[in-house]
């Protein structure tokens, strides 16, 4: 019996580390770009930009925020969301392939990431929504391309299903770029786990049961799946995902690009989750796509 209740009990402290350690990933800020040798901001670029750092209410928290000045000025605005534990500075790798069609860049940290206020991630379930709230502040009456990373490409495909449905939009989203999107949250949250030296399998499960609960996706998460809300965006859909990619794998990529008869998938041959922007060749092919 002691032993049963002691495996009980680290099993429950097991579960509730995994709930804590997936909604509340380590932030990133000026200081971490420093401390890695990387730009904090977009004037410390090799090629500087012009840019505003400001603030977004989404009505309980604040989302700090980066306007970056494109090149285009009869442009979009592209509206960019980073993918888990990383914050906005994982836009400015992306300058390149974005400025050249960009009157604007909207590179800004997700809730529980970077400077935002909020104390957590829902890992998905809320963000489309604090999307919303941004829209409104930065762009009511501009033409918006919604862009993302892994947890940002989802929220940004959410977003541009929610701008869909609405009957007062908060802007008009023209286009949604996703970069190695997944469907559904287990298929990454697993791999999360795998590289801390966790087996998933016996704690996952219930530690996302909780969060659903908690941040109103509900045990299963039912309505979460990328690929259902793809089918709603109406706008051009363009998925980009790395061959190599163990996190994500492509084929939830190439099934949420074909959920819509919009959607282009496009496969960035030979790296994974991380790297599609560090070498010249993949950075070239995803600045072209």
């Amino acid at each position: 019996m002691l032993l049963a209740l002691g495996l009980a009990l680290y099993w429950s402290a097991l579960v509730v580390w995994v709930a804590h350690r997936l909604t509340r990933p380590a932030r990133r800020s000026y200081a971490w770009a420093v401390a890695y040798g990387q730009p904090g901001d977009p004037s410390e670029l090799d090629a500087p930009r012009e840019f505003e750092a400001l603030e977004a209410r989404d009505g309980r928290h604040t989302l700090a925020y980066w306007s970056i000045a494109g090149d285009d000025p009869s442009g979009p605005v592209v509206v960019f969301a980073h993918g888990w534990g990383e914050s906005k500075q994982a836009a400015l790798v992306r300058i390149e392939g974005y400025a050249p069609i960009a009157s604007r860049i909207i590179a800004w940290d997700l809730p529980g990431h970077g400077e935002s206020t909020a104390r957590s991630c829902a890992l998905g379930a809320r963000e489309p929504y604090s999307l919303l709230h941004l829209l409104k502040a930065i762009a009511p009456a501009e033409s918006v391309v919604l862009a993302g990373f892994s947890l940002g490409a989802g929220v940004s495909i959410v977003g541009g299903a929610l701008q869909a449905r609405a009957e007062e939009r908060a802007a008009r989203v023209i286009g949604v770029i996703a970069e190695a999107p997944y469907r559904v949250p287990w298929t990454p949250a697993a791999e999360v786990l795998r590289q801390f030296g966790v087996p998933p399998g016996p704690v996952l499960a219930p530690a996302l049961c909780c969060i659903g609960l908690g941040v109103g996706a509900g045990p299963r998460w039912r309505r979460f799946d990328r690929a259902e809300h793809a089918r709603e965006i109406g706008c051009p859909l363009l998925v980009l995902h790395g061959t190599n990619d163990v996190m994500c794998p492509p084929d939830d990529g190439r099934s949420i690009a074909g959920a819509t008869p919009n959607g282009r998938f496009v496969p960035i041959e030979g790296v994974g989750h991380l790297d599609m922007w560090a070498y010249a060749g993949s950075r070239m092919k995803a600045a072209a796509a």
